[in-house]
């Protein structure tokens, strides 16, 4: 046997690993650039009316799904026919994937079906190269790394979305001062809270794009005919922000109480800004506690090594003359 013929089987097992990764990284790809493509066609139904804006502002992947790949379809199928979520939890799982910015009714289908395909196949690639070029490998060890991989392809959709999520609420976070003082000289100047809301959301879309989602979301809700109040809760629910909870909160209350809303946002307003003040000096007067870490353990060996270090030389070589 020739030595390019030995080669053969590491070529096709590491071309294999490779087609692999390459469509796991393409459906990640798909899920994070859904919400462009639910935005364009927000826009597009938008002009139609309000009812049917209301309905088509947050489209299901089966809108989208006719222009995707044979991929996602299957994995769609996949996830729809071994779902494993209960009904019972369908509300928490679509908040769940409301926070990450996916609003798809068939996003959880997608996504189960990913973590599935995952599963299998890295276990696969690598039971592949274990019996390729990994022969000396023993059964039980190769048993125990293809269970790893399997855990790995089912925990790392979970890390993608846990991540996204986080950096979405940190964006929100970010715009939300901006946003909640936009309100402020909006309703102050004599609109409307729903009208101030409307926009404030056309205002930060540039700044803060997530933000503004939301704020879109609320609007078209109120515009369905749903319940300001019910409506304000659903914005806090999708955002899981405790600013944006105590901001719903206030306006319940003041809608419930019939108190002027210009006076209660410009209080909020100012009590917010006492506490992003109290939260920045705390954050710090941490500094110095934790730059104690950081100084011991790689700025002062350092400073050590310069200034003791020469005297160090100098003492070994006058106790060598010696």
């Amino acid at each position: 046997m020739s030595l390019s013929d030995a080669n053969v089987p590491l070529l096709l097992t590491i071309t294999a690993f490779l087609v692999i990764c390459l469509l796991a990284m393409g459906i990640m790809t798909y899920i994070k650039n859904l919400s462009r493509r639910r935005e364009m066609i927000r826009k597009i139904a938008n002009e139609k009316n309000e009812w049917d804006a209301a309905e088509t502002a947050l489209p299901s992947l089966n809108n989208s799904e006719k222009s995707t790949s044979s991929l996602v379809r299957l994995l769609h199928a996949i996830g729809l026919r071994t779902n494993p979520y209960k009904p019972a939890d369908s509300s928490q799982l679509k908040i769940k994937f409301q926070r990450a910015g996916l609003r798809g009714r068939n996003a959880p289908f997608v996504f189960w079906g990913t973590k599935l395909i995952l599963a299998a196949s890295l276990p696969g690639a690598f039971l592949l190269a274990a019996a390729s070029f990994l022969k000396t490998l023993s059964p039980s060890h190769t048993l125990l790394v293809a269970v790893f991989l399997a855990m790995i392809g089912l925990i790392l959709p979970d890390l993608w979305l846990s991540v996204r999520s986080s950096g979405r609420v940190k964006r929100i976070v970010r715009g939300f001062p901006d946003a909640l003082d936009l309100l402020v000289v909006c309703v102050e100047a004599g609109m409307g809270l729903d009208a101030a809301i409307q926009r404030v959301g056309e205002e930060v879309e540039l700044a803060h794009p997530d933000l503004s989602e939301e704020l879109k979301v609320l609007n078209l809700e109120l515009r369905a005919g749903k319940a300001r109040p019910q409506a304000l809760r659903s914005l806090a629910d999708r955002t899981g922000i405790d600013d944006v909870k105590s901001l719903v909160t206030l306006l319940i209350q003041t809608d419930r109480f019939g108190t002027s809303v210009a006076n209660a946002l410009r209080v909020y307003s100012d009590s917010f800004r006492t506490a992003r003040y109290q939260r920045a000096e705390e954050i710090a007067a941490k500094i110095s506690t934790k730059l104690i870490f950081p100084l011991v353990l790689c700025i002062f060996p350092c400073l050590f090594v310069v200034t003791l270090g020469p005297v160090a030389i100098q003492v070994y070589r006058i106790l060598l003359q010696k």
